[in-house]
């Protein structure tokens, strides 16, 4: 018998369809189970009890495709009804503030909230101390994080494979806030998961950085740990997902989305330079979201944040707004940014 009750909030895309987008062989990089309900399944120890959504059409389907019969439009009737152990808040990012902060009002034990974190700092910052007030882990769905082998790839680096970290770079055609948020998390995991000290930025344009809307850009790092960081969300022509971790002895580069992987290391050959060696990959993995929920549950039987913490999607919030900030004053601009009302309007 599961030990756990899960609920979810917001029955679109992530939460319930995009395996439909990831069949089998035609996106190779994908690991499935993708969407929350399906990672949920995959985990014995948790069970998905309830939904809600105000859009009926969302919740009649979500009852056809899952085999749960409790569905809500109000999702604070949920919550008092089914008194859930773990919530999965998937809704717009517009909503997702007010949606997380009322389930920590409640008896939940954990939150796995979808990216962005929110729309502004000041929403961010609500959402992180409403969970931390009452002890409960906030997850953000950066969920590279939970990929086995970006885990993989920070464990050689933490294990000096590659000799001291000097520059993590990563390319993802994206807007900054929306997918970007992916593109600045992985970096700044690789990095050590330190504190960004500064940034400098650029957006497609004068006019695009004078709004609210989410862009894309590009943003130069400096982390507190003397890493440097850079993040390409604007086009790279042929180029995909790509990661690329240097260090004074050797990089490790991830290609096609976390797909591939490459460990070079000093070789014999002068001219070349440097070997390449086998990437030694994990032999039994798990879907990002798979681990994802195993991470939350062992948040709350030992304590401890989640591997992407309210506080990570924070950071990544929060460096993608000193980004466009910094192309609008034409300067580095030092965080913590002080103006907490500053906002990026999501994609969705």
């Amino acid at each position: 018998m599961a030990r756990y009750r899960v609920a979810v909030i917001g029955l679109g895309r992530m939460a319930s369809t995009i395996d439909d987008e990831c069949p089998e062989g035609k996106q190779p990089s994908v690991l499935l189970p993708y969407s929350h309900i399906a990672a949920y399944r995959a985990v014995p120890e948790v069970e998905v009890v309830a939904g809600s959504d105000v859009v009926p059409e969302k919740r009649s389907a979500f009852t056809e495709r899952w085999g749960v019969a409790a569905t809500y439009a109000d999702y604070r009737e949920m919550l008092a009804k089914e008194q859930p152990d773990i919530v999965s808040v998937c809704t717009h990012t517009v909503e997702r503030c007010e949606v997380v902060c009322a389930c920590a009002a409640t008896s939940v034990k954990a939150i796995y909230a979808e990216k962005p974190i929110a729309t502004s700092l000041a929403e961010a910052d609500q959402m992180v101390d409403a969970c931390a007030a009452r002890g409960i882990p906030l997850a953000i769905g950066c969920s590279r994080r939970w990929h086995p082998w970006h885990v993989r790839a920070r464990e050689l680096a933490e294990q000096g494979v590659i000799g001291d970290l000097l520059q993590v770079t990563g390319l993802l055609h994206c807007h900054l806030s929306h997918n970007g948020s992916h593109l600045i998390d992985i970096v700044r995991y690789h990095a050590g998961n330190a504190d960004v000290q500064w940034v400098y930025g650029e957006m497609m344009s004068d006019e695009a950085a004078a709004t609210d809307d989410d862009q894309p850009g590009n943003g130069y790092l400096h982390f507190a740990n003397g890493v440097t960081g850079i993040v390409r969300g604007m086009p790279s022509g042929p180029v995909g997902v790509e990661i690329d971790v240097l260090g004074s002895a050797g990089r490790i580069r991830g290609v096609g989305n976390g797909l591939d992987w490459e460990v070079y290391k000093p070789g014999d050959d002068r001219l070349s330079g440097m070997a390449r060696y086998p990437f030694p990959r994990t032999q039994h993995i798990l879907a990002p979201n798979v681990h994802a929920a195993y991470d939350i549950l062992r948040c709350i039987e030992h304590g401890g944040d989640p591997a992407c913490s309210g506080k990570d999607g924070r950071a990544a919030l929060e460096v993608a707004i000193a980004i466009r900030e910094s192309h609008r004053r034409r300067a580095r601009i030092d965080l913590p940014l002080p103006d907490r009302s500053l906002k990026i309007v999501a994609l969705a």
